[in-house]
């Protein structure tokens, strides 16, 4: 638990706020927010010894993203032992460095390159025309529950080749488990607080037993014939012609390519959808797209390829609610952030939240404005969903069809119509933003274009929705 023990760093003129650490991990936007208004692109958050580093800056997030010798990923602060399970299952690429990460990559990268794309849109269009089968004009549904459930059919089909509901959705349910474990205790590895470290001996059992699931999944592909492409697959196959990919190897990065996909995934459908629901202008636009640009139920890859405006709505979308609020590194040797100097072991965080509604870099950068995609090229430090640099998420090819596709086909048979004085909540929680309530929507025929309902919650602390959407005092009296 010392990974993170404080280290002074080497110059005392700092852009320092003195507080609890524990500001952060209870409401992290708030707690960036505050620093950022107070202090600027660069901002340390300090109790006694204990300091968080804070960069807000496209230019801050290429030094950070970019120097890969001097900031290290540490993805999971708490790896245990070196014969615990936990070590074992954290060992992907997530957390590797220097020469093993770079030597990794290069064996995953052909497994989700973009040549490898279109053998998954059948899966695709299956799974997501499964998702709507027992749906009806009318029903009423909860769009976070649904995309959460959708996205472990669509997780475990495409990395693990899993058609079992049942044990796809036990497996899911425990990775999401367990990752949100490892960042509760590994956030008090990094705040050296003693109600998060109370959790280490569970997280140790969380870890035995995913181990062992994982190990079965293995066994159960290898005897099983299967038909559509998957990830794990082709990741066997990379065993084969890799000699240094081992089982307990593939365990790590099976549980880590998981972990990284679900969630992040599923927010941003939930999201998507809700500010679709909230913006008639711009779901009235996207529908002509989709009326004009796909002939049939089942769109084809060339029709996703041509539909401009949908990509601009996702993009917006990921923008103004990125599902990855943040991330941190870890300083592996002395170096200067901007004008200060760091030692070694120094957590540095960065926020796509904060860059992307840096009202310098955006026109009204807490509106979802699809639009503005057809004028600005934002640098990869500007906007960052999925990362930048050398370790941009390796699943985003993979991660962007899924969501084009589903989307596509989603829209063509349902619009939804958010429930008005239905209360709408969103926190970042393990990094992710994602909502922390229901998002109740009424399914309607894809000729209605939803109005613009008011709804509560914190969700009007996240993005600024049109002002229809604000649900006052006195509609609740009505």
């Amino acid at each position: 638990m010392s990974e993170f023990s404080s280290l002074p760093m080497l110059r005392a003129a700092l852009p320092v706020t003195h507080a609890s650490l524990l500001q952060f991990p209870e409401d992290p936007i708030d707690c960036m927010r505050q620093l950022h208004r107070k202090h600027g692109d660069l901002a340390v958050l300090e109790d006694q010894d204990q300091r968080l580093v804070f960069v807000f800056s496209p230019d801050l997030n290429h030094q950070v993203l970019s120097d890969t010798n001097a900031f290290h990923s540490r993805f999971f602060a708490v790896r245990g032992s070196r014969k615990s399970a936990q070590r074992r299952v954290t060992a992907g690429l997530l957390s590797q460095n220097g020469a093993e990460h770079r030597d990794t990559r290069r064996i995953l990268k052909d497994v989700f390159s973009k040549k490898i794309l279109p053998n998954y849109h059948a899966t695709i269009c299956r799974l997501t025309s499964d998702l709507m089968a027992e749906w009806q004009i009318g029903q009423v549904k909860d769009l976070n529950s649904e995309m959460v459930q959708f996205m472990l059919r669509m997780t475990s089909s495409l990395l693990f080749g899993l058609d079992d509901a049942a044990f796809a959705s036990r497996l899911g349910q425990m990775i999401d488990r367990w990752v949100h474990r490892n960042h509760e205790v590994g956030m008090g590895a990094l705040v050296s607080a003693s109600q998060f470290n109370q959790k280490y001996d569970e997280l140790l059992q969380m870890a035995d037993q995913l181990e062992e699931s994982i190990q079965q999944l293995f066994i159960r592909h290898r005897s099983e014939t299967h038909e559509t492409p998957n990830v794990l697959s082709l990741l066997f196959q990379a065993q084969g012609s890799h000699h240094q990919l081992s089982d307990e190897q593939l365990t790590g990065h099976a549980t880590l390519l998981f972990a990284a996909a679900h969630l992040t995934t599923a927010h941003t459908f939930s999201w998507t959808l809700f500010l679709l629901a909230q913006h008639p202008q711009v779901m009235h636009r996207l529908q002509q797209e989709l009326n004009a640009g796909v002939k049939g139920e089942i769109p084809t890859v060339e029709e996703l390829d041509r539909l401009t405006y949908l990509d601009w709505v996702i993009r917006e979308s990921m923008r103004v609610m990125p599902a990855s609020a943040y991330s941190q590194r870890i300083t592996a040797e002395p170096v200067t952030l901007g004008t200060i100097r760091l030692s070694p072991g120094t957590p540095v965080v960065f926020s796509q939240y904060i860059t992307h509604h840096r009202g310098d870099l955006y026109v009204d950068s807490d509106r979802f404005i699809p639009e503005r995609w057809e004028t600005i090229t934002p640098s990869a430090y500007e906007y960052l969903p999925f990362g930048a640099g050398p370790r941009m998420c390796i699943g985003a090819p993979l991660a962007m069809a899924e969501i084009r596709t589903a989307l596509t086909l989603l829209l063509k048979r349902f619009h939804f119509q958010i429930v008005p004085g239905s209360m709408v909540n969103g926190q970042v929680i393990s990094t992710m933003l994602g909502p922390t309530s229901t998002i109740p929507a009424t399914l309607v025929s894809s000729e209605k274009i939803p109005d613009t309902a008011p709804v509560s919650g914190t969700i009007h602390g996240l993005v600024e929705l049109p002002p229809g959407a604000h649900y006052s005092s006195r509609l609740r009296a009505a």
